[in-house]
């Protein structure tokens, strides 16, 4: 069993298009901002075991079908992960006596389950599958025991990037290119680390924390398929972005770095605009935080805060750390804390430090906010997240992290639902019993509901022939049919 965690990450220069869909590479470079996973992250747990029956995956607590993509339209996605990186297998050493456990030949002999979980909303904008697929890949390596230094880690980045694009750039800490190419060099390169600029941290107002409407690889097929403009933004635009935002960044450019991150996201939100039919990611919400940062901005007569919004409602607003404070001081007054400090942010501290800002100046920026024309409203922003550039994945030794229990299932406080073959007092050996029974109980289950259909069809016959009767003569049969009919329904 190993257990492993992944960051997030959030693109400043967007990846929106695939110029291959099965292999998932994209028609344009894009670069993004790893964030801390002390705050947001990915963590999956893995097993292999020969009395395993198939490869299984658990997210959030429910099992995600493989053999239906109507039901998960991951699963071509997770199995294929798991094709390339078994072929990546070898020798699994115990660390201990170095003795090999497990031959690099024996692998396929094996069936793994997966059981994974995010700390932030999933499918929200937040690049959550890009978290949870650089999860899948770095656990598997640890597991099949493939090496991950930097070299190592760039080549698992093309597997993650099949997964889930964005995946690939999850596996390196701080500033990272996703670099277009074919579908066997189209990987991530890091290119600053996490420590080159320590005083850049995020604030994340999430606006709606519910699955998106449209998915991301169903928008950029659409988009792809319908809008002029992002065929233009790939060939003439995106590359110049890419270098001067880099070179902002490695100097620590602020204003630059702001102004190309928020021009670019604004780009990406025109072409879902521009794409048939048009796409609509952003909400009322997230239009009124975009006034509001261009407000704070001009009142410090300089770029000290830069939004971004991935495909989601959920903005991103890169700050330097002397900003901070006043930036979620700023926000908080116009949206207010709707819920427990503990529940609104993962850093209470921070949000009760924020919301006691008192002085003119504070109140002459406020009036700059209000001009806008947002009212402070409770409720619009649903969290505030505070964090800042994270590194990238970790290998969790801690047993308490693991989310896998010793019969290779969810441990109880994962799982949804739970049937008796994933309890931890089930022998292993024992597992395919749970399954007839389910199998039986389903088709018990299915007997009752079409006896109850029966029953529902003989009521309503006896109601209708009740009201067929309209001579009043016969209305001792219509109470007696009645009270039969009631009788028969309860």
């Amino acid at each position: 069993v190993e257990t492993v965690s992944s960051p997030t990450n959030i693109a400043c220069i967007k990846y929106w298009g695939k110029a291959d869909k099965k292999f998932n590479t994209p028609i344009n470079s894009s670069v993004s901002v790893t964030l801390d996973q002390d705050d947001l992250r990915s963590i999956t747990s893995v097993a292999a075991s020969k009395s395993f029956i198939a490869d299984r995956l658990w997210l959030n607590g429910t099992e995600l079908q493989m053999d239906d993509l109507n039901k998960n339209p991951h699963a071509n996605r997770f199995l294929t992960c798991m094709k390339e990186m078994r072929k990546l297998a070898c020798d699994r050493i115990d660390p201990k006596t170095g003795e090999v456990t497990i031959k690099a030949s024996e692998w396929d002999q094996y069936h793994v389950h997966v059981v994974s979980k995010n700390t932030f909303p999933t499918a929200a904008g937040l690049a959550s599958s890009a978290a949870g697929y650089a999860c899948l890949v770095f656990a598997l390596a640890n597991l099949f025991n493939v090496p991950i230094d930097e070299k190592g880690l760039s080549e698992l980045s093309v597997i993650a990037r099949q997964g889930s694009g964005s995946a690939c750039r999850s596996l390196f800490g701080g500033f990272v290119k996703w670099q277009m190419g074919s579908s066997k060099n189209s990987r991530a390169i890091p290119v600053a680390s996490r420590d080159s600029w320590p005083e850049l941290e995020t604030l994340i107002l999430v606006a709606n924390d519910a699955k998106k409407d449209t998915s991301s690889t169903d928008g950029m097929d659409q988009s792809v398929k319908t809008s002029p403009l992002l065929a233009f933004r790939a060939r003439e635009v995106v590359d110049d972005r890419l270098a001067r935002i880099e070179k902002a960044f490695k100097e620590k450019d602020f204003a630059t770095f702001g102004d190309l991150a928020m021009a670019d996201s604004n780009q990406f939100h025109a072409t879902c605009l521009d794409t048939l039919p048009p796409i609509f990611y952003l909400n009322d919400t997230s239009r009124q935080i975009i006034r509001l940062v261009h407000a704070f901005n001009k009142f410090h007569g300089k770029v000290v805060a830069a939004y971004t919004f991935d495909a989601g409602p959920n903005a991103v607003i890169f700050v330097p750390k002397e900003h901070h404070k006043l930036l979620t001081a700023f926000m908080l007054h116009f949206f207010p804390v709707c819920t427990r400090p503990a529940d609104f942010s993962n850093r209470p501290d921070l949000i009760q430090a924020a919301s006691q800002v008192k002085s003119s100046q504070f109140d002459e920026l406020i009036k700059a906010g209000a001009a806008t024309g947002r009212v402070p409203k409770p409720g619009d922003v649903k969290m505030m997240y505070c964090t800042r550039i994270g590194d990238g994945p970790r290998i969790l030794k801690d047993p308490t992290d693991c989310l896998i229990n010793e019969q290779g299932y969810p441990k109880p406080d994962i799982e949804k639902k739970k049937d008796k073959s994933q309890t931890d007092s089930q022998a292993e050996e024992d597992s395919i019993a749970p399954v007839d029974k389910t199998v039986e109980e389903v088709k018990q289950l299915r007997l009752k509901v079409e006896s109850l259909q029966q029953a529902i069809g003989t009521q309503n016959q006896l109601i209708s022939r009740l009201l067929s009767f309209s001579d009043i003569g016969f209305t001792f049969i219509k109470v007696a049919m009645l009270g039969k009919a009631l009788k028969f329904a309860w």
